[in-house]
């Protein structure tokens, strides 16, 4: 490891986080606008009955609507991610509830516009787009409106589902800070007989050394943690499932699935064959298993050997360095596109990038229109820490990208479409990398990298679909899940994909999908 101890947030240096001042110039000043944003939502209910009046009142409405959902989500940017970079700053915690409770606010203030919409038509509505030009951008929202209408509630309704957001998102919450504030790890054992301290932030360092016996305990330490709270994790779990049956239900769709894949447009059939199509190609993974037991010189390939080097020099890459290669390998995406990259990397810092004690785990970019992309990782000076950083940064351009070129109807993008920047930027910097670099550890790092990348979205991501569809089901039809049950579930899944050459502990792999986040956001 690189580090002797993980750091506490005020040991990084300033340079080295996110801009959080770009957003509001302190605390203070978030709290005022807090202050400030009460009288507005209150205000937007002026507009309620009266839109439609006429196109001139909708688009004053509409823009009325729009600004307040803007400031509102640079408050919730601004609290929710000063929470994640320290769940133990009780301050940040305090700011990150207070801010959503001012977002379920607003949703609520909002909710009758989509029903008054509709109630006004399609047709009036058209022939309003064509008299208001400032209407005219609203053309597609209208239509994906009218597409959904059968599954739009009364206001009434759609007023108490905006208020039932902040509630719905305290299973999120809970799990934030079970596993990044009050769980303690106990550290890993290396084979020389020291140890190494084992947080959320350093885990993945660990298991991507040369330590077999370190990555051995620190996957035993870490996910002992897990099987500790398998009950609180699991009933926490259900929540989240309960509350989207909820809604499921109240919004009338026939499944959770297809509630989930509705708003983005996409059949169910399509995912379907999404799994499908990674179930019928299993035993790739089971020969790249063979091949990696066999690098790696082991009797018995373990779930802690996946991101195990292949070289006993692994490469190191600075954050600098990887900011360099991530812009040179993006050239053919214009030197605008690039120089944007550049400055957000390493002056107008987007990226908080280096653990500490209490930062969440994994790796994420955030923000919303009027503020930069922000991204939150746990950089660690090595070829996987730069393909999540170019990762991120693809999601951060894409974001960025939206916001400069679209109206605020349009300022976000589907889930669906969500990896496909991300991902390409990986690919290009792999491919550019593997070209122009001679350094034989580099390029073993690179294709070890996009194998790990590839072990996330093909096999454990299509896995833990199969997981999560069967334990929704399972409470759509009124039935109950236990811990041991969804453990058992999750490890059968897994064995899957590890066939033969995967020897594994079937309760610390099936706790596993305990450690997703995804899972606990409604």
């Amino acid at each position: 490891m690189s580090q002797q101890s993980v750091p506490k947030r005020d040991q990084i240096d300033l340079e080295h986080t996110w801009n959080a001042e770009s957003v509001f110039e302190s605390a203070a000043a978030w709290q005022s606008e807090v202050g400030e944003i009460g009288p507005l939502t209150e205000a937007i209910s002026s507009w309620q009955g009266r839109l439609s009046e006429g196109p001139d009142v909708l688009l004053e409405a509409l823009n009325a609507v729009y600004a307040l959902v803007e400031r509102v989500g640079k408050i919730h940017v601004y609290a929710a991610l000063g929470a994640s970079v320290d769940r133990t700053d009780q301050a940040a915690v305090e700011r990150a509830g207070r801010a959503q409770g001012v977002f379920s606010q607003a949703v609520a203030a909002i909710s009758f516009v989509e029903p008054e919409l509709l109630a006004i038509g399609r047709e009036t509505l058209s022939a309003w787009l064509e008299q208001e030009p400032g209407l005219a951008i609203y053309g597609h929202y209208l239509d994906n409106l009218f597409r959904k209408q059968a599954h739009v509630r009364s206001a009434e309704i759609e007023e108490l589902l905006g208020l039932a957001g902040e509630s719905f998102s305290g299973v999120y919450d809970t799990f934030s800070m079970l596993t990044e504030a009050d769980m303690t790890f106990a550290p890993a054992q290396t084979a020389a007989g020291g140890e190494l301290p084992l947080a959320q932030g350093v885990m993945d360092e660990i298991l991507s050394g040369n330590d077999r016996r370190a990555r051995e305990t620190a996957y035993n330490n870490y996910l002992d943690n897990y099987l500790a709270h398998k009950n609180t994790l699991t009933s926490n779990l259900a929540t989240s499932i309960k509350q989207n049956v909820l809604q499921m239900r109240v919004r009338r769709h026939e499944s959770t699935l297809g509630m989930a894949l509705f708003d983005d447009n996409i059949p169910t059939a399509v995912f379907d064959n999404l799994l499908e199509t990674s179930r019928r190609n299993l035993p790739i993974w089971h020969r790249y298993w063979a091949v990696r037991r066999k690098i790696l010189g082991v009797d018995s390939l373990q779930p802690y050997d996946i991101w195990a080097p292949l070289t006993a020099e692994p490469a190191k890459v600075p954050y600098e360095q990887a900011v360099d290669w991530i812009c040179e390998s993006l050239a053919p995406l214009g030197q605008e596109y690039v120089d944007v990259v550049r400055q957000g990397c390493l002056k107008d810092r987007w990226v908080d990038i280096y653990p500490n004690e209490g930062k969440a785990a994994g790796a994420f970019s955030w923000g919303t229109q009027g503020t930069h992309p922000f991204i939150v990782m746990s950089y660690t000076d090595d070829v996987l820490s730069m393909g999540t950083l170019a990762h991120e940064l693809g999601h951060s351009m894409h974001s960025y990208l939206t916001w400069e070129n679209q109206p605020p109807v349009y300022s976000d993008y589907t889930m669906f479409a969500a990896e496909v920047a991300s991902n390409f930027h990986q690919a290009m910097l792999r491919a550019y990398l593997l070209e122009n670099s001679s350094d034989r550890y580099l390029q073993i790092g690179l294709i070890e990298e996009a194998m790990a990348n590839f072990h996330r979205y093909f096999l454990v991501m299509p896995t833990l679909a199969r997981f999560e569809l069967a334990a929704h089901q399972r409470l759509e039809q009124g039935q109950g899940v236990t811990a041991d049950a969804l453990i058992e579930s999750y490890s059968e899944l897994m064995a899957e994909g590890f066939g033969q050459e995967m020897q594994f502990d079937p309760q610390r792999l099936g706790i596993q999908w305990a450690t997703f986040p995804h899972l606990y956001v409604d």
